[in-house]
């Protein structure tokens, strides 16, 4: 089931129509992901009742035969290697559905390792053990999905860029004062194949749009098709006290 809600948010996402959603799908990545966790949230719930409804009518299950301890080792060991294996394989990818997997799949490991040693012990000792084990399991379902929930959720409503991104955003635009109004000057970058005079015409328009505003006097809009490279126009090469091994051309 959590494969198949990923994998259709997959598909869904790629469908691109241009027409009918004009900012593309990208959205449609924490929908699916809040759709899947608020169900593991839900079946943690219901465990969660299960388990407690078992405690309160104390009615210990019966003794499993030693055919049937083997079952359960055999698929349950086999099931945990498995999402192992799944788990380190899916954690290192950087699509977020995937990740979402790798969540999954984590969450299977723990809970398969718990609940086989809840059951066991349940089975050998004390037959509550397992209903307990189960309980636990359950707290840690709704705990860990509901995070989930809430961390997709926040992604949809507008939060605030990370610091690191508004620093990088903040570096590309700087100003300075000029008497009482203010220049600024803004770093874009552009496709490299973008025709000159498109690229123009976005340049213009951002710089008249900045001019607009009362506080600033001048804008600059520089354009470039990286932005790898040291700005081009140093100050410190003019500086009085700066050393620096190029010599001045002589001008004729």
């Amino acid at each position: 089931m959590a494969g198949g809600i990923l994998w259709f948010t997959h598909l869904a996402m790629k469908e691109i129509n241009m027409y009918k959603y004009p900012i593309g799908k990208l959205r449609v990545q924490p929908v699916g992901i809040i759709i899947f966790a608020a169900v593991m949230a839900t079946l943690g719930f219901q465990v969660l009742v299960t388990a407690v409804q078992q405690l309160i009518e104390n009615n210990p299950p019966e003794k499993m035969s030693v055919d049937q301890l083997v079952w359960l080792y055999s698929i349950m060991i086999f099931a945990t290697v498995v999402k192992l294996a799944l788990w380190l394989y899916c954690r290192s990818s950087g699509n977020k559905i995937v990740r979402a997997y790798a969540d999954d799949h984590h969450f299977d490991v723990v809970t398969n390792v718990i609940g086989l040693v809840a059951a066991v012990l349940g089975d050998k000792f004390y037959w509550w053990i397992d209903p307990v084990g189960s309980i636990l399991l359950s707290i840690y379902t709704i705990t860990n999905w509901s995070g989930t929930v809430m961390e997709n959720a926040v992604s949809l409503v507008g939060q605030c860029a990370p610091p690191e991104v508004l620093q990088k955003l903040t570096y590309l635009v700087r100003a300075y004062t000029f008497g009482v109004l203010y220049f600024v000057k803004v770093d874009i970058e552009l496709p490299e194949d973008l025709p000159l005079k498109e690229a123009h015409a976005i340049g213009e328009s951002l710089q008249i749009k900045l001019e607009k505003l009362p506080e600033v006097a001048r804008a600059f809009v520089h354009l470039d098709f990286e932005c790898d490279h040291k700005p081009e126009h140093s100050v410190l090469t003019k500086l009085p006290d700066h050393k620096s091994d190029h010599k001045p051309e002589q001008l004729l």
